[in-house]
């Protein structure tokens, strides 16, 4: 660790488990400063406070929010505003899926993940780019899929999502290049979390660990300003044979 973020502020959705915590934990670990939220109240807290066992003197910061609701989200950046003073670096992590055929969706079902996947990021960064003019520059990481170039039986819902994922983070670089904005999307394969809700007691041995996820954003982070790092795909070296 050699605490490069040391002074940057950074808001990482979805971090109470999994790819968003091992993102947190990694920013921290570089000495950032961090907000996380997540919807459920009581997981938050738990990994609020796993969180600030490596990050002393008040740099890590939690609150709830639901992506998906445009009022959680300007509450939770007005919050990040109290706490941090402004805003460097945005990780748009918070994810959901539901997966079954398209015919079998429910409108509701829809909703919830074209919500969280891509309207969510969508709000979040609607509320950062104004963020970063008053930083003077500004980072923004959203955390796809390899399901949004890979189209499945069952996900039409969450394809969907990444797709629009995948394309809301290349005409955003494309619209902020210029204001010093750099974005960038990671496309990870099978991740070993606890994905949809599922629990998760034993860690699988081929995929790949969301620490391994966090690296690669702090890859994207070091790269110098005059360079980006637009997409990156990521798979596990040995995936499971059918």
């Amino acid at each position: 660790m050699t605490g490069f973020l040391q002074g940057k502020r950074a808001i990482v959705t979805g971090a109470s488990k999994g790819i968003g915590f091992a993102i947190a934990q990694a920013l921290l670990g570089e000495e950032a400063s961090v907000v996380i939220c997540g919807r459920n109240q009581q997981h938050l807290q738990e990994s609020f406070e796993r969180l600030r066992q490596i990050a002393p003197a008040g740099r890590v910061s939690a609150e709830t929010a639901d992506v998906s609701r445009r009022q959680d989200v300007a509450r939770l950046f007005e919050f990040a505003d109290k706490e941090l003073g402004g805003l460097d670096i945005l990780v748009n992590n918070a994810g959901f899926g539901i997966f079954r055929a398209a015919g079998e969706l429910s409108v509701e079902e829809w909703d919830r993940v074209i919500g969280t996947n891509l309207s969510g990021a969508f709000y979040c960064t609607r509320e950062a780019i104004p963020r970063f003019a008053r930083s003077r520059g500004g980072s923004i990481i959203n955390i796809s899929s390899l399901a949004g170039k890979n189209p499945f039986a069952g996900g039409a819902a969450y394809n969907a999502a990444k797709f629009g994922l995948n394309a809301l983070s290349e005409a955003t670089m494309l619209d902020h290049r210029y204001d010093n904005v750099r974005v960038s999307y990671i496309l990870p394969g099978s991740v070993d979390t606890g994905f949809a809700g599922e629990p998760r007691p034993n860690r699988s041995s081929w995929k790949i660990a969301p620490e391994d996820i966090a690296q690669i954003v702090l890859s994207i982070l070091r790269m110098p300003e005059r360079t980006m790092i637009s997409r990156v795909e990521v798979r596990p070296s040995r995936p499971q044979k059918n």
